[in-house]
């Protein structure tokens, strides 16, 4: 018997048992062998990809949440973290976490970065780690917030309080690791506080007017409103206590602080005026969402989109439409014959319209979800740059840690 005769008949036997396993269903005793201090490739598989069925992932038991504002689509994806070195003992592989291994292959990869907005890859990292970072983003890096409010003269239709409330919600553009924290025992100073000052009027006979955040003025020399005093002869004094203007420090010189611009306060009617001080103190978002220095922080496993076998023809154009997202493209392979490819995986959205309808749709494309591979965006505030705000969180975390170790040691 020839060389190609043995192995056709080889490959029509292998194909046989294929079809006889088929058609017996699937048994363990059919696996083949693995060495010991291996896992087998499906196990290894569902240790680094979530497996997307027409209705709900699958092999999930921790539940991830992203909002995608800009494409207005909410995203439920899952994952599994199995760290405990003896998970696999029984087979020689040992799964505790590693630090050489953690460093070889952890990296960042910035997508997108603009003044507000910072779109970047993580890779390699527990998706605890990864929560970590979000959670500091929203509620432990600290800025400044207005926190009082001194009304001399309020007779626009916006009750003091509520006017408050929305000054307290306006950005101040200032680092705030130029200030300290003040406590209860503190004295308002030019190291703790800052003092703005708005007064707009509508005069009568004019249309109604819109009052901007950006009418708050600095004053660098702190409080202008003089207190109250039981001693008729006394020197009045103010709510601050500013031992130098802050337009004097090298840090503000040449950079006034500011706020940022076009949010709307309040509108006035003829005759209406509204003049008042704020007060703007270090804070940090568990205290009060105002404190936050992002307006949302949030992230995504990796989409991975595979294709199980080619599409041509009507089937690729089918598939193409079915798609929302435009995560696939036609490639030309000559001979007027189409082809479908997969051009843009990370732009699937997970809403696996190219796996409903049909059931051949499910044996020809499979969506996974990497479970290491986390696409992380930071929506900045603005008063702090959003790759600023990501290095603040690093440093917080790391601080957390060093404080474990030393309680240990």
């Amino acid at each position: 018997m020839s060389e190609q005769e043995s192995s056709s008949d080889e490959r029509m036997s292998s194909e046989e048992e294929e079809q006889q396993q088929k058609e017996e269903g699937f048994s363990y005793w059919n696996l083949k062998d693995v060495e010991r201090g291996q896992l087998p490739a499906h196990i290894r598989k569902q240790g680094t990809r979530v497996y997307c069925k027409p209705d709900a992932p699958t092999n999930c038991v921790y539940l991830v949440i992203s909002f995608d504002l800009e494409r207005k689509r909410g995203e439920i994806g899952m994952t599994e973290t199995l760290q405990y070195s003896g998970s696999y003992a029984s087979m020689g592989v040992d799964n505790s976490l590693r630090l050489d291994f953690f460093r070889e292959n952890f990296r960042i990869k910035v997508i997108a970065l603009d003044k507000d907005k910072m779109e970047f890859d993580m890779i390699g990292i527990d998706a605890a780690v990864a929560n970590a970072f979000r959670r500091i983003l929203i509620s432990e890096v600290p800025t400044m917030a207005i926190e009082k409010v001194f009304i001399a003269n309020n007779t626009s239709v916006i009750q003091d309080e509520v006017l408050a409330h929305r000054l307290g919600l306006i950005p101040i553009k200032v680092d705030p690791r130029l200030f300290e924290y003040l406590s209860a025992n503190d004295t308002p100073n030019e190291k703790n506080t800052i003092v703005l000052k708005l007064h707009a009027r509508c005069n009568q006979g004019q249309p109604r007017c819109t009052v901007y955040s950006q009418e708050l003025k600095w004053l660098p020399n702190g409080s202008e409103f003089a207190k109250e005093s039981e001693k008729p002869d006394s020197k009045p004094s103010t709510y601050t206590s500013f031992s130098c203007g802050q337009d004097s420090l090298p840090e503000f010189a040449g950079n006034p602080i500011s706020t940022v611009e076009d949010i709307i306060l309040a509108k006035l009617g003829p005759g209406q005026e509204i003049e008042l001080e704020a007060h703007a103190v270090k804070g940090m978002g568990k205290t009060h969402a105002k404190w936050s220095p992002v307006g949302t922080a949030w992230y995504r496993m990796f989409p991975e989109v595979v294709l199980l076998e080619n599409i041509k023809g009507e089937d690729a154009e089918e598939l193409i439409r079915k798609c929302p997202s435009g995560v696939f493209d036609i490639e030309d392979t000559g001979n007027a014959k189409k082809k479908a490819i997969v051009a843009d995986s990370r732009a699937c959205t997970l809403c696996r319209e190219c796996i409903r309808g049909d059931e051949k749709w499910e044996n020809r494309v499979a969506l996974h979800r990497v479970k290491d591979h986390f696409i992380f965006t930071i929506e900045s505030t603005g008063a702090l740059p959003p790759e600023v705000l990501f290095t603040e969180a690093v440093k917080i975390l790391e601080a957390k840690c060093e404080r474990v170790i030393t309680e240990l040691s």
